[in-house]
């Protein structure tokens, strides 16, 4: 059997509910989501956001190198500019504001119907 895992970033303040949009996110929480369903905690990144009330700083680049490790980032929101960023450099963004075990018990299902449609054909 291999061994798969998926990395993900959460922007969450609180660490229960994922509620931060990404260009606003002061810390993000970092998880392997395992193949059998179970999901670890790994460690708390600090960010400097990108977003200020006057615009955007040249901190998106850091924001993204921050997260670099991982295949995507659960967000409550996320601008066109940052989402087509962090797909450039492979971070899938995902937009789901809802309790963090909530969410990675959907994200674990789409992966496992992924695979189940990738091992039909």
């Amino acid at each position: 059997m291999i061994f798969i895992s998926t990395r993900v970033a959460i922007a969450s303040s609180d660490g229960k509910f994922i509620n931060q949009h990404f260009g606003r996110a002061q810390q993000f929480l970092i998880v392997d989501i395992k193949e059998d369903g179970s999901y670890e905690f790994v460690e708390l990144r600090k960010n400097k956001p990108a977003c200020h009330v006057e615009g955007h700083d040249s901190t998106l680049e850091d924001s993204i190198n921050l997260i670099s490790d991982c295949e995507g980032v659960l967000v409550s929101q996320v601008g066109p500019g940052a989402a087509e960023a962090l797909v450039s450099h492979g971070i899938q963004p995902i937009i789901i504001p809802m309790l963090i075990d909530d969410a990675i018990k959907k994200i674990i299902e789409l992966m496992q119907e992924d695979k189940n449609d990738n091992d039909e054909n």
